[in-house]
């Protein structure tokens, strides 16, 4: 009798074990990036907790945030397209191409243009969010952009092995050294 339980232990055990492990395994295989569209969805929903909107004003603004997004995020890669990759494996990481001086003068010309059109962006969405949200409002979507994209820069430093604003310290803020 006690062989038999405790074979139906053993059996119970096992079953359930490789049913956590079946679990385990798909939700690692499960864990894609989101794409694009959803990543805007993301920050539109985001957005719309921040300013603690109403269903009615999230409903009209959800759709012009998401677009200024989409209209911004294209922009921003602009440049980006233009830009050869090097595919060669030799090539290390660390060394860039010598430029001359005429495609230096085109990228810097490129990322006017480019700041020029983020500019263009940023004051035609605000005359549409203003038709819907205050400038209070409108502020602190500015603020929280430029709040995430302080974020998400110390998150990429920290991903390089690299403490935010390492080798960036002032004069002041320096040890002093006691080789005398």
């Amino acid at each position: 009798m006690k062989t038999k339980f405790i074979y139906v232990i053993l059996a119970a055990l096992l079953i359930g074990s490789q049913t956590i492990s079946a679990q385990n395994k798909d939700n690692k295989t499960n864990k894609q990036r989101p794409t694009p569209e959803q990543m805007i969805q993301r920050q539109a929903n985001q957005m719309v907790t921040t300013l603690m909107l109403d269903d009615a004003t999230a409903a009209k603004f959800t759709p012009v945030y998401e677009k200024y997004l989409k209209d911004l995020s294209e922009c921003r890669m602009m440049n980006r397209r233009e830009r050869p990759r090097n595919n060669n494996a030799e090539a290390t990481p660390a060394t860039k191409p010598v430029l001359t001086d005429a495609e230096i003068e085109k990228q810097i010309k490129d990322q006017f243009a480019q700041s020029r059109k983020i500019l263009d962006i940023r004051e035609k969405y605000y005359n549409e969010f203003r038709k819907i949200l205050s400038p209070k409002q409108i502020a602190k979507i500015y603020q929280t952009e430029k709040s995430n994209a302080n974020k998400f820069r110390k998150e990429f430093d920290r991903r390089k092995g690299q403490k935010h604003g390492q080798g960036k310290r002032p004069a002041h803020a320096r040890p002093a050294s006691n080789n005398k």
